[in-house]
């Protein structure tokens, strides 16, 4: 990974004169104003992505479990590790132009990240107190825009490449399904392949899709610059 604290050129003007040019407003309570503050900046050499204090509340309120009100400096800062990789992936996804976002799959991305939450109230609720009115406000519309423009792109650059046989499932099944099972559960008859199948060639699927977003994240921080313009 390669972090600079120059001022890097962009359209005639450093980076750092940019930024001052660029102010990010989030309202917090009734009344109150608050300047965002610019945390990090991500480049590839061409194109470049900011990242605010707001985006990693915005990042820790999508969390479940993770406090908005006072976030610990560790909070912070896994939430900015969050956020670098999903400006890679931006960056990489603007590369390869996709359909947008349809409305059917905004609002089902929203529901779906809505149910890991107690209730659609305090979901809200969190949204609030990050600077969102509900979950209608168009900055939370935009977000969640832009984290499906991700999935797309990782639909495409991974899942779509991967391979499962039946000998690696035959395998999984044999090595690790099994004798986990009557770890768990002695005595019992365990469900036979073919009825674990489509579980087992899920499993296997994310695993290598995981496995090779760890390797793109690892050679792609490499190759890009990360200037961090503040301490979370």
């Amino acid at each position: 990974m390669k972090v600079r604290f120059r001022a890097i050129k962009r359209g005639g003007l450093t980076i750092f004169s940019w930024i001052l040019a660029v102010i990010f407003i989030a309202g917090t309570a009734v009344g109150q104003i608050q300047v965002d503050k610019s945390i990090a900046l991500v480049s590839d050499g061409v194109r470049s992505e900011l990242i605010t204090f707001s985006d990693l509340l915005w990042q820790l309120a999508l969390e479940p479990g993770s406090s908005v009100d006072s976030p610990t400096s560790a909070d912070l800062n896994r939430a900015l590790q969050t956020q670098i990789n999903q400006r890679l992936f931006t960056l990489e996804a603007e590369r390869v132009p996709r359909a947008a976002p349809t409305e059917r799959e905004i609002s089902a991305a929203i529901t779906e990240l809505v149910s890991h939450f107690p209730s659609p109230t305090e979901f809200e609720a969190r949204l609030r107190k990050v600077g969102f009115t509900s979950v209608k406000d168009p900055n939370f519309e935009r977000m969640i825009v832009d984290r499906l423009a991700i999935e797309k792109y990782l639909d495409f650059r991974f899942r779509s490449f991967v391979v499962i046989t039946p000998e690696d499932e035959a395998k999984y099944y044999r090595d690790i399904y099994l004798p986990d099972f009557r770890r768990r559960y002695p005595g019992v008859l365990a469900p036979s392949l073919e009825e674990q199948r489509a579980n087992i060639r899920s499993l296997l699927t994310e695993q290598k899709v995981a496995g090779a977003i760890e390797t793109f994240l690892d050679d792609a921080k490499r190759r890009i610059q990360i200037v961090m313009l503040n301490e979370v």
